[in-house]
């Protein structure tokens, strides 16, 4: 990790986060430009909305980049080399910068793991970032979680989850368990202390932290019954059950921070939003009548803002009427942009939004409310634009079964909707879904004249939770079939040809390409698996084995993938004889969810059967495709296979 400090006059680079993208236009972008790290990765503004930072991608590296409350540049300060996740304001002159690490991690169940560090910037004094818990040796210098960035009477604290080295009789440090606990770190000395300590052996526990930086609420929950409790500051249990596959947790603080949400699992085995009084009283149902999409806490505070409702219009609902207000002009300027609410002020009198979709590649705005405006603060990829964005359009469709399905379509810019040769794009998750927006991935094979279509098969999310439960058990079955029956649809409206269609994923999509040549059958001309799942029941011992053989989640995956018996039906490895296309695998070296003994697994099952295949390493990669140049390499090889085996023209 490398960060330099410069200067306003030297980030020459920084005039591309304002500058018109129409200028960079090309006729057709290089590959590259969708492959590329996006320009800007990540904005936040502060408290009082006057100082913004933005995490960018220049030609010169990655900068973090300050700006003042009329977005002029600052300063900024070079971050190459570091695997980003995202930025936190403290206060008006503080800023958390959030990164991970992939290590070698003794003493843990697993090889390694992706581990979350924090580093402190002082705006203030411009001085070089701080690493929390990078001073105290007996901590580990990571964070897991933060429960909250509080103003105290005494400044600025940080509310983190910290794993304790064990002192030995030698006055060295070693790793004695994994369970965290709670710290509280001044981000102006960045000294630290003990809030509430780590569980007992056998549970996993969850905090909340009020605005006074107060530990108002614990859940406690045992990894091998599932019995749980919620207990408030004075140590009453408010709240408790059991929920044998884990199904339980904390969600935040209510509305005026009197009461504690959280969830459990209830009828039928769908997941019931709970909101108990944080004195002790009765537990009432939350929002029974509404599926929630995200839930909007007040930076300050915890408390809850507001919610998203999880319906097409994508209603935004605030308690507080100006906030109401805000929230519902902010969404309303952005018609059709996918507009997603990034970062608010205190007062939510401006918002960093970002919006993609058709003729939008990415663009940042600071919406200002007073002003009634909305200014654009940078591009995720400001080389592809206007008419080489290929068309997104929502798709409807049956499943054999008559279950109501939708996907996403993207069509080749500049060529007819007729018979196009096909790409399938099935997300990974499998708990996720595909909105009309720009796909960095899906766009580059639109770019070079292939229909992507990308299936909300049973199992995404949504739709609600019984639509994601709909897909427990069918791995392989009707979450397979979901994704060629929106295939067979596309083909019936004379849209692609279904003899010219090869299928590509990442992670569970790329076990549905996967299974798209091996447990299905003469559908697919080629298969091209990014970190994709090839055997169910490898993956399961190595959860299980990663995990401490948590009891909560053997319960949860068996449930979700259904009887273990069944499971070497539909994993592409055991079927590698049955493999009907040339195949793709590219994996990193990396990866601490989808480890690369999957694909190596693959690649040696399809040696053994004589079956086309290639397998491609990405060095240092990790499961996210979080590195420019590995990134790039993974997208010219799997856009390259695909037009060898499957020509666009």
């Amino acid at each position: 990790m490398n960060f330099v400090k410069w200067t306003s006059p030297a980030f020459a680079a920084a005039a591309m986060l304002c500058a018109s993208p129409l200028a960079m236009a090309q006729d057709r972008p290089p590959l590259e430009a969708y492959g590329n790290l996006p320009g800007v990765e990540d904005a936040a503004i502060s408290p009082d909305g006057t100082r913004m930072a933005i995490s960018a991608n220049m030609p010169t590296g990655r900068h973090i980049a300050f700006l003042n409350s009329a977005a002029q540049l600052e300063w900024s300060i070079g971050a190459d080399g570091i695997k980003f996740r995202n930025l936190r304001f403290v206060g008006e002159d503080g800023l958390l910068v959030y990164r991970s690490n992939t290590v070698e991690a003794d003493g843990f169940a697993a090889d390694q793991y992706e581990l979350e560090q924090a580093l402190m910037f002082n705006l203030a004094e411009r001085s070089a970032p701080e690493l929390v818990f990078g001073g105290n040796r007996q901590l580990m210098n990571s964070v897991f979680g933060t429960y909250g960035i509080r103003r105290t009477g005494t400044g600025w604290r940080g509310f983190f989850g910290a794993i304790e080295y064990r002192r030995t009789s030698n006055s060295s440090y070693v790793f004695d368990h994994g369970r965290p606990a709670l710290y509280a770190v001044d981000l102006g000395t960045m000294e630290t202390r003990q809030v509430a300590g780590s569980p007992n052996e056998g549970l996993a526990r969850d905090w909340l932290v009020d605005g006074a930086g107060t530990v108002v609420a614990r859940f406690d929950i045992a990894r091998s019954s599932g019995s749980w409790t919620i207990r408030n500051q004075s140590g009453e249990e408010i709240a408790s059950g059991i929920n044998n596959n884990g199904d339980a947790g904390l969600l935040g603080l209510g509305v005026g921070g009197q009461s504690v949400l959280h969830f459990a699992e209830g009828a039928e085995g769908l997941t019931q939003w709970f909101e108990t009084p944080l004195s002790g009283g009765v537990s009432v149902p939350f929002q029974a009548d509404i599926d929630i999409q995200r839930l909007f806490w007040s930076r300050a505070t915890g408390e809850l803002l507001g919610y998203q409702v999880d319906n097409a219009d994508q209603q935004l609902v605030f308690y507080d009427p100006a906030h109401q207000r805000a929230a519902r002009m902010t969404q309303a300027a952005f018609p059709g942009r996918n507009a997603r609410i990034v970062d608010w002020t205190d007062d939510l009198g401006r918002f960093i939004v970002h919006t993609s979709g058709n003729e939008d590649s990415g663009t940042w705005y600071l919406v200002d409310i007073a002003a009634r405006r909305a200014d654009e603060l940078g591009y995720d990829r400001p080389s592809i634009v206007g008419a080489q964005i290929g068309a997104v359009s929502l798709v409807s469709y049956a499943a054999a079964d008559g279950l109501a399905l939708d996907g996403i379509l993207t069509l080749p810019p500049g060529r007819e909707a007729r018979d196009l040769p096909l790409v399938v794009l099935p997300h990974g998750g499998p708990h996720a879904h595909d909105e009309v927006a720009f796909d960095w991935w899906a766009q580059a094979y639109a770019s070079r004249g292939y229909a992507v279509f990308q299936p909300n098969f049973r199992g995404s999310t949504g739709r609600g939770e019984v639509f994601s439960r709909a897909g427990y058990g069918e791995w392989g079955r009707k979450m397979q079939t979901d994704i060629s029956d929106g295939v067979a649809h596309l083909a019936e409206q004379g849209i692609v040809d279904p003899a010219r269609a090869c299928i590509v994923g990442a992670s569970y999509g790329g076990y549905a390409a996967l299974a798209g040549v091996t447990v299905q059958q003469g559908l697919y001309r080629c298969a091209v698996a990014v970190a994709g799942v090839s055997d169910i029941s490898l993956m399961y011992s190595t959860e299980r084995r990663e995990t401490g053989r948590n009891g909560l989640l053997v319960a949860s995956l068996q449930e979700e993938l259904g009887p273990r018996e069944r499971w070497a039906e539909v994993s592409p490895r055991r079927l590698a004889e049955r493999a009907d296309a040339p195949i793709l695998l590219i994996h990193g070296r990396d990866d601490t969810v989808v480890p690369f003994a999957q694909s190596r697994a693959m690649a040696d099952a399809l040696d053994d059967a004589g079956k086309s295949h290639r397998l491609v390493e990405l060095e240092g990669e990790d499961h996210w495709l979080s590195l420019g140049e590995t990134r790039r390499a993974m997208l010219r090889e799997a856009v390259s296979f695909v037009e060898t085996h499957n020509p666009a023209d």
